[in-house]
Formats: C-alpha cells, sequence, structure tokens
C-alpha cells in the first residue's frame, strides 16, 4: 500500500480538507489499488472510473470554492453491490439482475453521497446477500486477503476484503444474520450493526422489517463512528425513528481517555449458553485477549443472555422476510436462483398462522431476557464467527467439531443469535491463529446504547492494535473470476 491507501478515513478527509492531498488523487490512488490487487481477491466487481474522477475533479472545485465541506467530502468508496446506485449495474449477484441499472440510489447511497463520498463502483455479495460466504454465478467468488485461498466472509465480503486490502478505508455493509460481522471477523476489520432505524434499511415489502440492518465497515472504531456521524437520522420509510442522530456520534472517542473501561461490567460467553459449537483454534485467540477488556479496568465473567428462544425468532423472521421479498422471484425465475434461498422463501411461505404467533411470543420471551441480562452487565462478549476462515471453493461449512450443518445458516449461528435480539452489535479484531488467519469478537451493549457501544470498542481497540496488523498481498494482474464448487466436491 502507498501512503494514501494506508490512511485512515479521519487521516485522509483531513488531508484534503487541508489541501495537503486533492480528491482526485485520492480516487486515482484507490483506482490504482483496485487495479492491482482486484485480480488477487476478486472483491470490487464493477468500476466507474471515468465518472469517479469527474465527481472527484467537481469535489477539488468546491475544495477551492472555500465552500463549507461536508464530512466525508472526497473519500473514494466502492458501495455494496445489494446496495443500489443510480445509473450503476447492481446485480444482487443474481444473473436475473446480471445488467440491471437502477434509477435511483438506496438511501444509504443518497446519505453517503450528501456527505461528500466519491463513488467508484460496486462490491462483491453472495446471490440476494443470502450466506457468509461471498460467491455468486454472476462474479465467482470473494477470497480472503489475509489467505486468497480462503472465505472473506459474507454477505458483506467484497467489502471487508476491499477495506483490508487497502483500496478503501470505509464501505456501507448490511446484517442480517452476520453479514457485517463475519467478514469483519473473518477480515481483521472492524464491523458495525447498529440499532433499529439508526441508519435506514427499508424493506420493498415492509417498513417495519426490523431484522436486517444497514452499517459501516472500517479498520478502526473511529472510522466507524465519523461514518455514523455523516449518515445516521430518521428515515420516513423505517418507523418509529430512532432516538440517535448523527450528530450523537460527534467527537465520541475524545471525552474519556482510550482504553478506559473502569466500572464496565461484561458478561462474555463462548458458546451462547446453548452449546453452539466454535473451533477451539477461534476459542483460545479470544481468550488470549480477554485480558485486554480487565486491563482496561472492566470486569469480566463468563455469563450469557438466555438465548433459548433466539433461533426460532431469528430462522421464522428471516424466512418470512425471504418469502415477501424473493418469493415472486423464485416463482418466476426458480431455475436461476441457488438452492439455499429457494430453501429460505419455501420455508417462510410454508409457515402456519399458529407458528408466526409463536414466533412473536418467543421475541417477547428473548427480550425479556435481553432486560435481564442487562440489568446486571453492560455489555455482551462473543466469538464474532464459530470457525476460521474456510477454503474459498465450499459454499460453507459441513461441519463445526464433528457437529454437521443441516442448512447454510448453521454456522452462522453465534451471528444469527445476536440479530434476533436486534441489539446493536460490532465486530472487532481480536488476533490471529499461529497460522496468521484472523480472529473477531462481537460486542453487544443494549438497545440504542450505540454510542456508549463504539466507545467500549475503541478501548479494546486502543489498547490491543491487532488491526494494525495489515494482510501481504501481491499485486496480480486482471479480473478473477473464481470457481464456485459444491459442498460436497
Amino acid at each position: 500500500m502507498n501512503e494514501i491507501q494506508q490512511m485512515t478515513v479521519t487521516e485522509l478527509v483531513g488531508a484534503i480538507r487541508r489541501r495537503d492531498l486533492s480528491c482526485r488523487e485520492a480516487a486515482e490512488s484507490h483506482l490504482a489499488r483496485i487495479d492491482a490487487i482486484n485480480s488477487v481477491i476478486n472483491a470490487v466487481v464493477t468500476v466507474d472510473a471515468d465518472g469517479a474522477l469527474a465527481a472527484a475533479d467537481a469535489a477539488d472545485r468546491m475544495t477551492a470554492s472555500g465552500a463549507d465541506l461536508p464530512l466525508l467530502h472526497g473519500l473514494p468508496m466502492t458501495h455494496k453491490d445489494t446496495h443500489d446506485v443510480a445509473g450503476m449495474r447492481g446485480t444482487q449477484g443474481s444473473p436475473i439482475f446480471a445488467d440491471h441499472i437502477p434509477v435511483a440510489d438506496a438511501p444509504i447511497v443518497a446519505r453517503l453521497k450528501a456527505a461528500g463520498v466519491v463513488t467508484t463502483g460496486k462490491t462483491n455479495v453472495p446471490e440476494f446477500a443470502a450466506g457468509s460466504h461471498t460467491f455468486n454465478p454472476v462474479f465467482g467468488t470473494t477470497t480472503n486477503p489475509y489467505d486468497p485461498t480462503r472465505s472473506a466472509g459474507g454477505s458483506s465480503g467484497g467489502v471487508a476484503a476491499a477495506i483490508a486490502a487497502g483500496i478503501q478505508p470505509l464501505g456501507d455493509g448490511s446484517d442480517m444474520g452476520g453479514s457485517l460481522r463475519i467478514p469483519a471477523s473473518f477480515c481483521n476489520v472492524v464491523g458495525f450493526r447498529p440499532s433499529y432505524g439508526v441508519l435506514p434499511m427499508p424493506a420493498a415489502t415492509n417498513d417495519w422489517a426490523w431484522l436486517g440492518r444497514t452499517g459501516p465497515m472500517a479498520r478502526e472504531v473511529a472510522d466507524i463512528a465519523l461514518f455514523m456521524q455523516a449518515v445516521a437520522g430518521p428515515s420516513e420509510r423505517v418507523l418509529p425513528s430512532a432516538p440517535l442522530r448523527g450528530t450523537d456520534f460527534s467527537g465520541i472517542l475524545n471525552d474519556r481517555e482510550p482504553g478506559d473501561l473502569r466500572g464496565v461490567r461484561i458478561g462474555f460467553s463462548p458458546d451462547f449458553g446453548l452449546g453452539v459449537p466454535v473451533e477451539a483454534e477461534v476459542l483460545q485467540v479470544l481468550r488470549e485477549q480477554l485480558h485486554h477488556f480487565e486491563d482496561a479496568g472492566a470486569m469480566v465473567e463468563e455469563a450469557t443472555i438466555d438465548f433459548t428462544d433466539a433461533d426460532l425468532v431469528f430462522q421464522r423472521t428471516r424466512a418470512t422476510a425471504f418469502a415477501a421479498n424473493l418469493g415472486q422471484l423464485v416463482r418466476d425465475h426458480r431455475a436461476l436462483i441457488k438452492p439455499e434461498v429457494i430453501w429460505n422463501v419455501e420455508l417462510g411461505q410454508s409457515l402456519t398462522a399458529t407458528e408466526l404467533i409463536e414466533a412473536t411470543a418467543a421475541r417477547t420471551r428473548l427480550a425479556a431476557a435481553v432486560r435481564a441480562f442487562y440489568s446486571r452487565f453492560d455489555l455482551f462478549l462473543a466469538p464474532g464467527a464459530q470457525v476460521l476462515p474456510f477454503d474459498a471453493t465450499q459454499r460453507y461449512p459441513g461441519a463445526i467439531n464433528g457437529v454437521e450443518s443441516r442448512t447454510y445458516l448453521d454456522w452462522m449461528r453465534s451471528a444469527c443469535l445476536l440479530s434476533a435480539t436486534g441489539l446493536p452489535v460490532v465486530a472487532l479484531p481480536a488476533g490471529f491463529t499461529a497460522s496468521g488467519l484472523p480472529v473477531g469478537f462481537q460486542l453487544a451493549a443494549n438497545h440504542y446504547r450505540d454510542v456508549e457501544l463504539l466507545r467500549h470498542a475503541h478501548a479494546f481497540e486502543a489498547r490491543s492494535r491487532v488491526a494494525d496488523r495489515r494482510p501481504d498481498l501481491v499485486p496480480g494482474s486482471g479480473q478473477a473470476t473464481r470457481p464456485i464448487v459444491t459442498l460436497d466436491a
């Protein structure tokens, strides 16, 4: 990476504001990094270099005019391919939409553009963002910058790989069952799933959809906070409005000493109290890093939220959302859709009224369990992923510690359980195995304690400095289209 590619978001936009760096120079460096490294990891799938450079030149003219500059002025960024960008191909990883050109920006993209971002292209996703391994029949497989034979996670895998590889310091993703947290854990970056409604993520068929969230990814917590400051706030399509605004995230890391967690109570669970299987190397790394919380003054003990009802809540809520959003596509294009999506849609279509009523009751019990936990603790700490980054030619891990995966969601259970609670969760780099593979924590606070959550995450980050370790990638040439191999191959 050159000097620009190593900058944090704060450093890059600060250099542009001081006129030490032009927006065009930032965009050219970003595009050069894509050219140099993307053939190795296949993270960026669409690039609009001409449009990006034109937008950068316009941003430089704005800088020269003396106008007030938005928070992310001149920052080059690709967007997740499930987030529409007006006039730019948006495939959702599906051959059905291989040539689709959206006419309007997704709400999160519109807010990022208003905050000054220079849009350069799109990053890879699993088909319809289903699953936490990024592969699809349109573009192939995205791989991990720390080991390009392994998965980068998903569904925000292209975003995570691009950030880890130095293509960009900040990205927009989304998370229903771990799509921000698992790729963050696999790629040694930070992923943030905020509280409901803090960032807009309206569903096409349901303005009250709550399970999926839009959120940022970055190399460090301070850049996550800057993203939130720039784009958080109410949307007429997300009801009810969240009690947090962008201004709530301004300066949140400046009012206390880095690494200070005095008085913070943390409940750590390696298996969520349910015997969730986690690979031994993952747990070894996490246990070795717990002392950073304690050294910062936190009280850490083994404890868990009662997740008894979380599986049912997650599975039925997700299945209902899949049936509502993708049911017509399955009816019209079944042969072009991967079997995991078809299974999830049909599961949602098969749910009875009794089963939906049971899911509502289970969610109520789970909410009570969350309240009980946070009456005793400030934070819940757990593995960010149950496995290490796995062979990228697999569709998903077939088993963990001898426990077979019955569905494509089973290996993501560590993330799905927390999704069911609706809590804000941040994935944090936690360390590396002896073979150099990243491992991550996920840290959850109570509802709408997003600001405190980022402060606490920053305290761990400031002491551990795990994210400082960058991948050693050898540049390649040309656009990669990596093979997809079935689980049984």
